[in-house]
């Protein structure tokens, strides 16, 4: 079996090998395990885990396969995926990375965990996230630090950075994640994986984070595993208030078809003259060079600054405290803390007044996709990863002054205005630096369009030939 997994398969892969009986869901989960117990010391992506659990559903399916061989099983029958520690499951705990929160079992699961298990996932433990998921690193005082695969001296990004951690590292072909301000994209860009945001009301959840800012996804190693999932765990459902509409077709049709001749807005400058490190920049020209190569139309945009009458929405949402309960709020980390007094001192009609402008506010900015351009470009960050433990060290920092820093602002400039518009975008593995630093690009297309968002992705993938690229590290 170790050939089967030397070059790490996709989601797919897996799920092909299994449905094939070349590897059975056990075989699949005792890899998985082993790969957690050699590399996750070094990474710590993986807080919490229950073998038992995870291997009788594993011998369920194999039995499954064993006596009923006719039978059609779901797309992602005996495939291991972890479950960020910010969303719950039945029976499992959840912590949020918190201190301030106990680690008894949840009493109902998340509506993308039981998409899941539809979807014939093994769900098999828990991935580090930072403390309730306000921060785009992955790094909180009851794990410790989650570090890059590709430079253990480097953050994976966040909050999804134990997903993409345990991703990278080859412990799993596919992990869950989701995304309020770039918690998908950023990790993806920091670990040289692909990651979805879909559009606001797409994946049904029990309720809308932020205003259906934050939704649910997989950080994947191709584009081909982040549509199959989508088509999986996608709605749309009559007991949620919004809905994105029905696809005509699903996701996966997109993958071989070629996209239309699309005219491709190139964004080099950050919002509020911050700076973009070179390497970004590299790897959104070699992105626009490949796009120009395949027929497209690339021209220069300009990102807006967001208005200041964001300050009362952004105040409350980037606490990421929302929805909480059974908290012990002094346990928490300073800089959650300060998070939470800030959005207290936040009049509810102020919040109110804020979310209304935003609306208007998003009216006109839409109206660019399909009339100035079709889909957006840009670096998915303005800096490369920072150093492991170096964000909550520049919040501790900070003593009771500041909740964020610039490095949180570098990171999320570009990634953070499309969970409030709530556009579909995707980060892309384009680029890895001399010293072996992946580098990903964002593209953003217009309200509800993954379709083809995962066309052009698709067809990018397949003109770069990323999927081909190994771990130097591991």
């Amino acid at each position: 079996m170790a050939e089967l997994f030397h070059q790490m398969p996709t989601a797919l892969e897996l799920a092909a090998l299994i449905r094939s009986r070349q590897v059975s869901p056990v075989e699949a989960l005792t890899y998985t395990a082993e790969r957690i117990r050699a590399v996750n010391p070094q990474v710590n992506a993986i807080v919490w885990s229950d073998d038992a659990e995870a291997k009788q559903r594993a011998k369920a399916m194999e039995h499954q396969l064993a006596h009923r061989r006719d039978a059609e099983f779901p797309p992602f029958f005996g495939v291991p995926i972890p479950i960020k520690d910010l969303t719950e499951m039945e029976g499992w705990p959840a912590t949020y990375g918190s201190l301030a929160v106990s680690d008894d079992p949840k009493l109902e699961s998340e509506l993308v965990v039981r998409a899941f298990e539809r979807a014939g996932f093994v769900l098999f433990g828990r991935t580090n996230a930072p403390e309730f998921g306000p921060i785009p690193v992955t790094e909180n005082l009851r794990y410790g630090v989650t570090r890059n695969p590709w430079n253990l001296d480097l953050t994976p990004g966040g909050s999804s950075g134990g997903a993409a951690a345990a991703v990278a590292s080859g412990m799993f072909a596919i992990a869950h994640g989701n995304d309020g301000g770039g918690s998908i994209r950023i990790p993806a860009s920091c670990c040289g994986l692909v990651g979805l945001k879909v559009a606001r009301g797409r994946v049904p959840s029990r309720n809308f984070s932020w205003e259906g800012g934050s939704v649910e996804g997989v950080l994947s190693r191709d584009v081909a595993d982040a549509a199959a999932v989508l088509d999986e765990i996608s709605g749309p459902d009559p007991l949620q208030w919004y809905n994105a509409p029905t696809p005509e077709f699903s996701f996966t049709s997109a993958l071989g078809k070629e996209p239309a001749r699309l005219r491709v807005g190139m964004v080099t400058t950050a919002p509020f003259g911050l700076p973009v490190d070179d390497e970004c920049l590299r790897a959104v020209e070699a992105t626009a060079q490949a796009l120009d190569s395949l027929g497209h139309v690339v021209e220069a945009f300009e990102l807006p600054n967001i208005d200041d009458f964001l300050g009362p929405f952004l105040n409350v949402v980037n606490t990421g405290l929302a929805g909480y309960r059974d908290v012990n709020w002094a346990k928490a980390d300073l800089h959650i803390q300060r998070n939470r007094e800030t959005a207290l001192a936040v009049s509810s009609l102020d919040y109110v007044q804020s979310v209304a402008d935003l609306q208007r506010w998003t009216r006109g900015f839409l109206s660019r996709w399909g009339t100035d351009f079709d889909v957006l470009l840009s670096p998915t960050m303005a800096i490369l990863p920072p150093r492991a433990g170096a964000v909550l060290e520049e919040l501790h920092a900070s003593g009771e002054t500041s909740s964020s820093s610039l490095t949180v602002l570098q990171m999320a400039v570009f990634t953070s205005a499309f969970n409030m518009t709530g556009q579909p975008a995707i980060s892309l593995p384009v680029h890895v630096t001399q010293t072996g630093v992946p580098v990903g690009v964002q593209l953003v297309a217009g309200p509800w369009d993954e379709y083809t968002l995962i066309g052009l992705a698709a067809q990018l993938e397949r003109a770069l030939g990323w999927r081909a690229r190994r771990l130097p590290s591991f």
